[in-house]
């Protein structure tokens, strides 16, 4: 049975939108795809009220039967299964079953939601999961096969996690061009650390060996403001971040790089988790 990418969804034409761009990214490969509801009443369950739909009380039949019909909309064979359990209970049993490459979620623009939702549940799951993390706009361009990839990334070597490196053949299937982004830190002295940048890129095994890479680099910026500037001179339509350990971290989340690019971002990006680099007084340049 071919692979498979786990959606956390709901009736909201924001979540498929969502799972649409995973179809088409799951395109190339024949993955299939698994739509995970939540089925709960938010004035029982509050702390999951960001991932219900104003028809929260429609019966539970009503809910499947429209499930099944965004199913059938999408571009890859689609299997829904709803959970009454916590989130956290229900992705880890949704993986435990299906084992699938990654987990994928759309975005509010509400930033309230954003943050409640990124801070409070997926966290806590992404720390005991690791799974590779999609995360798709409420509003961006229609979804598509990528063309045009970009990967940010700072100076520092960064070693994917087993699950991230496991999404190799995905990124190579789109056949996209590739722009490694390097955004240097404001007290960054070394020389050519966006050649270094591109060498990490490449030790790290995420892409074929053979597959070109260009360089994207900015100086005297935020990282975050100099990310979203490559993302628009570049046209990419899908961003790739390297989610060090310290961006699983609650408390820095709300103000790391990763979370500031999620508030701008107007496409797609993917959360590649990584293990930290065994060096000693080690201390991340983005996260």
């Amino acid at each position: 049975m071919n692979q498979a990418i786990l959606m956390l969804t709901n009736l909201s034409a924001a979540a498929e939108r969502a799972a649409q761009m995973a179809a088409v990214l799951g395109l190339p490969l024949q993955l299939r795809l698994v739509l995970l509801h939540l089925y709960h009443d938010p004035l029982l369950d509050p702390e999951l009220v960001v991932i219900t739909t104003a028809g929260a009380y429609r019966t539970q039949a009503e809910t499947n039967a429209s499930l099944q019909a965004m199913a059938q909309r999408l571009a890859l064979p689609t299997e829904v299964t709803t959970s009454a359990d916590t989130l956290r209970e229900a992705v880890q049993a949704a993986l435990q079953h299906y084992h699938p490459l990654l987990l994928g979620m759309g975005l509010s623009q509400e930033h309230d939601l954003l943050d409640r939702l990124l801070h409070n549940q997926m966290l806590p799951v992404l720390r005991a999961t690791g799974y590779p993390l999609l995360l798709v706009p409420e509003r961006g361009p229609v979804p598509q096969v990528p063309r045009r990839v970009a990967l940010a990334v700072d100076a520092e070597s960064f070693s994917p996690n087993r699950a991230s490196q496991a999404l190799a053949p995905l990124l190579a299937s789109w056949q996209a061009a590739y722009t490694v982004v390097h955004v240097a830190a404001p007290k960054e002295q070394e020389a050519f650390a966006g050649q270094r940048a591109l060498t990490n890129v490449r030790q790290s095994k995420l892409l074929p060996a053979a597959t070109r890479l260009e360089l994207y680099q900015e100086r005297e910026v935020r990282p975050a403001a100099g990310v979203l500037q490559a993302l628009e001179d570049t046209q990419a339509d899908l961003l790739l971040l390297v989610a060090r350990p310290r961006s699983f971290m609650g408390r820095f989340f709300h103000h790391s790089v990763t979370m500031e690019v999620l508030r701008h971002c107007r496409i797609p990006v993917l959360l590649l988790p990584a293990h930290a680099p065994a060096v000693p007084g080690w201390m991340p340049a983005m996260s």
